[in-house]
C-alpha cells in the first residue's frame, strides 16, 4: 500500500491508461488532465476525477505547468506522474511541482537537469565510471585549431552534436579535416534555433552501432538495480518502430557488467526513480550516449522478462518506500518484442487521424496489447502518431516473432490507415530474424537510406 493516496496523470494516450492502471491496483485514486481535443479519452473516462487544463495545442494543455498544478490543487492530489514526452524530463517542472507541495513521481529536478543537458551528462558519467564515446570531453570552445586536434586524435568520421539536443535533432557527421569549421557552426546555429543553447561538443561516430538501453530503478534510500537491457536498433529517422528484450547476443557476464556500472553510477549521482542509461554497441563494448529520466515506451518489454511492474515501482519510490526486490532476486526469463503501432500511412509515414470505425485486439498466451483506442475513438491530428503498442512474450526470440506475427495478423484497425503492415514486414524479414541488426538496418531495408 502505498502513501501516496491520488496521483494526477499529467499525460495522455496509452501512458495515461497505464499508470491509471497501476495506480487502481495499488488503490490509489486517480485524476485525468486532458485537452479540449482530448475528453473521450479512455483514462479520462476511468479515472476518479478530470479536469480539462486547456484547449488541443499541447503548449496551451499538456506543456502548461500553472493548469497543471491548478488541477492539482483544485482536486487536491499527491503526487504527479509525468509519464513519457511532454514534461516528463523537464526540471523546471519538476522542480515547481515539488515547490507547490506535491510528489514528482520521477527523478529529483537536478538529476534531470544533468541529464538533459548532454554535455553535464557525459561528464557525470565519466566521474561514474560509466564508458563513453570518445569525444571533447566537453563543450567546443571557438579555437578552431584546437576542435581540429580533438577531431584528429578521435579519428574522421566524426559528429557534431547540441547540448541540449535531441529527437535526431542539432547533429552533423563529418567526414573529413575541411569540413569541420563549417559543420560546427551549422550546428551550433541548428542547436541556437532549435533548443536555445548553441553548446555542441564532438565525438567519435561510430558507423554500423546497435542501440542497447538498461533499465535502471533506484530509491530514496540508496538502493539501486538494473532489469537486464533491451535493443532499440530498428529505428527510422531516429525514432523506434521495434523494441526487444534482452539484446541478442549480449552475454549474461557483459549484461551484469554494464547493469552494475549502470546501477553503481544511480547510487554515485543519487537518482531516484526509474531510468534508462542508453548506449551505442560496437565491437562488444557500450558506448554511452544519454539518460532518460522517465519511464520509457518500450519499458512492457522488460517488464514481460523480468516480472517487474516498472511503473508500480516509480509511485512506491515516490511515496518513500525501499525497492520491492534486490539484484539478486531479478531474474530474467524468455524474450519480448515491442511492435509500435502508429496511426500514419505505411508507405508514406503521413499521419492518419481519423474515426477508428472498428478496432479488435490481438490475444492469446503471451500477448499484451497497451492501448487506449477503441470502437469509434476519434484519433486527434494534433499529437504523436502513437495509438498502441503490441508485446509478445515467448520462450525464446523465435517463439516470440511468431506470436508477434500471429498477434499483427489479428489485429483489426479500421477506418485509419496503420503502420501494421510495416510491422508484418519487419517481422517477415529474414536478417531481422537472425537478430543483432545495426541502428541503419531497417532504413536501408526500406531503401531510405542515405549513406
Amino acid at each position: 500500500m502505498s502513501s501516496i493516496k491520488k496521483v494526477l496523470i499529467a499525460n495522455r494516450g496509452e501512458i495515461a491508461l497505464r499508470i491509471l492502471r497501476a495506480c487502481k491496483e495499488l488503490e490509489i485514486q486517480t485524476v485525468a488532465v486532458y485537452s479540449t481535443a482530448d475528453k473521450d479519452l479512455k483514462h479520462v473516462k476511468l479515472a476518479d476525477e478530470a479536469v480539462c487544463i486547456g484547449p488541443h495545442p499541447s503548449v496551451k494543455s499538456y506543456l502548461n505547468i500553472p493548469a497543471i498544478i491548478s488541477a492539482a490543487e483544485l482536486t487536491h492530489a499527491d503526487a504527479i506522474h509525468p509519464g513519457y514526452g511532454f514534461l516528463s524530463e523537464n526540471a523546471d517542472f519538476a522542480q515547481q511541482v515539488e515547490e507547490s507541495g506535491f510528489i514528482f513521481i520521477g527523478p529529483r529536478p537536478e538529476n534531470i537537469r544533468v541529464m538533459g543537458d548532454k554535455v553535464a551528462a557525459i561528464e557525470a558519467m565519466q566521474s561514474s565510471g560509466v564508458p563513453c564515446v570518445p569525444g571533447s570531453d566537453g563543450a567546443l570552445d571557438k579555437n578552431t585549431k584546437r576542435s581540429v586536434k580533438i577531431a584528429k586524435e578521435i579519428g574522421f568520421p566524426i559528429i557534431i552534436k547540441a547540448s541540449g539536443g535531441g529527437g535526431g535533432r542539432g547533429m552533423r557527421i563529418v567526414e573529413s579535416e575541411d569540413e569541420l569549421e563549417g559543420s560546427i557552426e551549422l550546428t551550433k546555429t541548428e542547436a541556437l534555433s532549435f533548443f536555445g543553447n548553441e553548446e555542441v561538443y564532438m565525438e567519435k561516430f561510430l558507423t554500423t552501432p546497435r542501440h542497447v538501453e538498461v533499465q535502471v530503478l533506484a530509491d530514496q534510500h540508496g538502493n539501486a538495480i538494473h532489469l537486464g537491457e533491451r535493443d532499440c536498433s530498428m529505428q527510422r529517422r531516429h525514432q523506434k518502430v521495434v523494441e526487444e528484450a534482452p539484446a541478442p547476443g549480449i552475454s549474461m557476464k557483459l549484461r551484469n557488467q554494464i547493469g552494475t556500472i549502470c546501477s553503481d553510477a544511480c547510487k554515485k549521482i543519487n537518482y531516484r526513480g526509474a531510468g534508462t542509461f542508453e548506449f551505442l554497441f560496437d565491437k562488444n563494448k557500450f558506448y554511452f550516449i544519454e539518460m532518460n529520466t522517465r519511464v520509457q515506451v518500450e519499458h512492457p518489454v522488460t517488464e514481460m522478462i523480468t516480472g517487474v511492474d516498472i511503473v508500480r515501482e516509480q509511485i512506491l519510490i515516490a511515496g518513500g518506500e525501499k525497492l520491492s526486490l534486490t539484484q539478486e532476486q531479478v531474474e530474467i526469463k524468455g524474450h519480448a518484442i515491442e511492435c509500435r503501432i502508429n496511426a500514419e500511412d505505411p508507405e508514406t509515414f503521413m499521419p492518419s487521424p481519423g474515426k477508428i470505425t472498428q478496432y479488435h485486439a490481438a490475444g492469446g498466451l503471451g500477448v499484451r496489447i497497451d492501448s487506449h483506442v477503441y470502437n469509434g475513438y476519434n484519433v486527434p491530428p494534433h499529437y504523436d502518431s502513437m495509438i498502441g503498442k503490441v508485446i509478445t512474450f515467448g520462450e525464446n526470440r523465435a517463439n516470440t516473432i511468431i506470436k508477434m506475427q500471429n498477434a499483427l495478423d489479428e489485429m483489426v484497425i479500421n477506418g485509419i490507415k496503420t503502420n501494421i503492415p510495416l510491422q508484418r514486414k519487419i517481422m517477415n524479414d529474414k536478417t531481422f530474424k537472425k537478430g543483432g541488426m545495426n541502428i541503419h538496418y531497417l532504413e536501408k531495408m526500406l531503401g531510405e537510406d542515405e549513406s
